[in-house]
């Protein structure tokens, strides 16, 4: 299901042909409308890393990276952490995403998602919080921190791009990723995994955001969640995930579902690759997923400013 339009039809269609001529735009410079595509690493696109994508690569547990990771220590404004990075060194730099663990929860119960991210292409920072239970807002300006530590001092800085950085979490980590996007309007993503967040609205958001509601969860239900989907301003982009049969600890288990939709929306916003939107735009795989929202097509931040400069 896509949002309500909030534009008048002939302005929606207007906006759709300018975004649709600046994807078009991109392909075209990419080689993907040629005859004979030229490789990978020979496209327009400078953040574009690892192969074309199909449906089981993005459900693969192992993505076309291999990874290693190294561990951080307390301090520097958060609990310390594991960074997961991809070897590879000629392809580049890679974007960045720091995750934070919910209530009374720590970095292992959740830590599938670092080598799992990593493997695709992405620098992950899964980290530890202060406390087990700070709030949602210590524990987004602890992803900041984390993402400062991330670009400023860690080992890994050197393959690190510190334009392309999201952030993510489940529960009050999920509120805490939101509340990091409200906050740095600069980050490319944002994604809340039945994220708690006090204040009820993303009315300032400009990061493009996923929110994953599960259907069975009691502690943050879907009905909050569409409603706080429902504030994200028309502007921004935005998907909301209703999981099937799942609890508020779902993420505690490596997830296909998660993976294969986490995993574009991260290549889209971070890395501009619009070799993913045929996962999200429409809904490829419905499996498991109770309902859909979005504002598709969803557009990375090279296509906005062609639309932009296509008047």
């Amino acid at each position: 299901m896509s949002d309500p339009d909030r534009m008048t039809p002939a302005g929606r269609r207007s906006s759709i042909k300018v975004v649709r001529r600046a994807l078009a735009a991109i392909a075209l410079a990419a080689g993907m409308v040629a005859t004979a595509a030229p490789p990978a690493s020979a496209a327009a696109n400078p953040y574009q890393r690892g192969p074309a994508p199909t449906a089981s690569s993005v459900a693969a547990v192992t993505g076309p990276f291999a990874t290693a990771s190294v561990s951080v220590p307390r301090g520097n404004g958060f609990g310390g952490g594991v960074i997961y990075y991809p070897t590879d060194t000629s392809q580049g730099t890679f974007g960045g995403v720091a995750i934070s663990p919910g209530l009374n929860g720590t970095w292992p119960g959740i830590a599938w998602l670092g080598p799992r991210l990593a493997s695709q292409g992405f620098i992950v920072f899964g980290i530890e919080t202060n406390s087990i239970n700070d709030s949602p807002t210590s524990r987004g300006t602890q992803l900041l921190a984390a993402l400062d530590y991330l670009t400023q001092r860690s080992s890994v800085r050197s393959r690190l791009d510190p334009g392309r950085l999201a952030v993510a979490g489940h529960s009050m980590g999920g509120g805490g990723a939101l509340d990091a996007a409200l906050r740095r309007p600069a980050l490319k993503a944002a994604i809340g995994n039945a994220p708690h967040l006090p204040s009820n609205t993303l009315a300032g958001d400009r990061v493009p955001t996923l929110i994953y509601a599960m259907q069975n969860d009691t502690l943050v239900p879907p009905s909050r969640l569409t409603s706080l989907y429902n504030t994200i301003p028309a502007t921004t982009e935005r998907a909301y995930f209703e999981i099937t049969g799942a609890g508020h600890n779902y993420i505690g288990q490596p997830s296909t579902i998660l993976a294969r939709t986490m995993i574009p929306w991260l290549k889209i916003f971070v890395d501009d690759d619009t070799r993913f939107s045929q996962f999200l735009c429409p809904l490829a795989d419905q499996s498991g997923i109770r309902q859909y929202q979005s504002s598709c097509p969803l557009v990375p931040a090279t296509a906005r400013a062609l639309a932009a400069a296509a008047g």
